[in-house]
């Protein structure tokens, strides 16, 4: 069968740090609180929205998230989806290519009306079949339970199903499905990644082709 190659987004298919920083900055200026350096609101990225706007708030020194807060975040961000937020170099090559022998879904933590207006405004959403956010039934990564229903929805085996992420938490959501992981270098969580603690299912790619070779050679 062919394989079921399941992508985050944020950090692995589309750089959006510029746009999620503004919309941090623009929050928390909101509640009177100083703006964060786009490196430290790269940090707080992974985990869903509203752990971003939680985070936000206590690095800024904010006490503690109203309950307004994180509607407003999600209308900021809105406002600016796709002003600075870019697919990684190579991204729209690779997918074409892995389209051709794979099938391809997008499992995030972001809400997956604003996931499908970025891959959409990019033109990547030709790609896919599935698109899973993390506003959805399924609890967030790094629980396995988005990732197993896209294998089942698929008729995909562990075997048969590479998740490809930047960042602990896909790590850890790999780990927990027993599913294969392909880690981009490239991505802005991968800093983050405790690379000594890579147990041998985990592959490292360099850039967006590397996976075609990977998948096509089925070496996951």
């Amino acid at each position: 069968m062919r394989p079921l190659v399941v992508c985050d987004l944020d950090g692995t298919l589309v750089d959006s740090r510029q746009d999620l920083a503004q919309a941090t900055n623009r929050l928390i200026a909101d509640y009177g609180g100083s703006p964060l350096d786009q490196d430290t609101v790269v940090r707080l990225v992974g985990d869903g929205a509203g752990q971003l706007v939680a985070r936000a708030f206590r690095a800024a020194g904010l006490p503690g998230s109203p309950s307004d807060a994180l509607p407003r975040f999600l209308e900021i961000y809105a406002g600016g989806l796709l002003d600075h937020t870019e697919a990684y170099a190579g991204v729209p090559d690779a997918l074409e290519a892995l389209s051709r022998i794979a099938s391809l879904a997008v499992l995030t933590n972001k809400p997956r009306i604003l996931s499908e207006r970025i891959l959409e405004g990019l033109r990547l959403a030709r790609f896919f079949e599935t698109v899973l956010g993390g506003d959805g039934p399924h609890a967030r990564k790094p629980s396995p339970d988005g990732l197993r229903r896209l294998m089942n929805d698929g008729g995909a085996g562990a075997a048969d199903t590479l998740l490809v992420g930047d960042s602990i938490v896909d790590l850890r959501t790999s780990r927990a499905a027993g599913v294969p992981l392909a880690l981009v270098r490239y991505g802005f969580g991968f800093r983050d990644i405790p690379v000594g603690e890579l147990m041998g299912r985990e592959s490292v790619v360099n850039a967006p082709e590397d996976l075609v070779a990977l998948v096509g050679e089925h070496r996951f």
